[in-house]
């Protein structure tokens, strides 16, 4: 299976007098993250991830931040934008590993409910995101955030894959039959027998 990783990272400075949104949710915070857009900086790490990992350049290349149409946009947008290049390219994602790294507000008691927004976003199962947060220990950066996500992304089977691989399955019961012949016929190893769980005369 081709697979590819892409890398994604964002910074925010915290801003008094605009909402918090991180990972497609408000939450209830002093301070919001300054930004062209909404400042969403897990959204915006995802999207590059994303990106990165089809060779599609950055958030900068699809949305400049000098464009007045991005102003305020929410961040959904960008990961739209992100999902659409990866399926063109003929890939789909595998999972999406994210750290957050801000002193307030805790992550911990909302990363379920982040998770379950986000997969939902990517169109994804929720087990195939991962959202952590740490803070800045001794760094200085008590007033930003930040966000690393790295993405894993496979390339998606067309239906030419399917049958190929429905040909491998085919091929693989063929062989399994020839063994069952040889090993009986050499060695009185008797065939297997595939014993239903019920009677197919009763089926009415």
């Amino acid at each position: 299976m081709d697979t590819r990783i892409g890398f994604g990272w964002d910074s925010h400075a915290f801003k008094a007098g605009v909402p918090l949104r991180i990972g497609g949710m408000t939450i209830e915070h002093p301070e919001g993250l300054a930004g062209h857009s909404d400042g969403d900086v897990l959204l915006h790490a995802v999207t590059d991830a994303l990106l990165g990992s089809i060779a599609a350049g950055d958030i900068g290349t699809f949305f400049p931040p000098g464009d007045a149409r991005w102003k305020d946009a929410d961040s959904g947008i960008f990961i739209k934008l992100a999902l659409e290049e990866l399926k063109n390219a003929g890939y789909q994602i595998v999972n999406i590993d994210c750290t957050l790294i801000l002193t307030a507000p805790k992550i911990v008691p909302i990363a379920g409910d982040m998770r379950a927004r986000v997969a939902e976003l990517l169109d994804i199962e929720i087990d195939q995101i991962s959202i952590k947060a740490k803070t800045p220990e001794g760094l200085g950066l008590d007033h930003v955030a930040q966000c690393h996500a790295i993405a894993l992304v496979e390339r998606a089977l067309d239906d030419e894959d399917l049958k190929s691989m429905a040909a491998v399955v085919e091929s693989q019961r063929q062989l399994e039959d020839v063994v069952d012949d040889l090993l009986a016929s050499v060695h009185g190893v008797p065939k297997k027998k595939i014993v239903p769980v019920y009677d197919t005369e009763d089926i009415t």
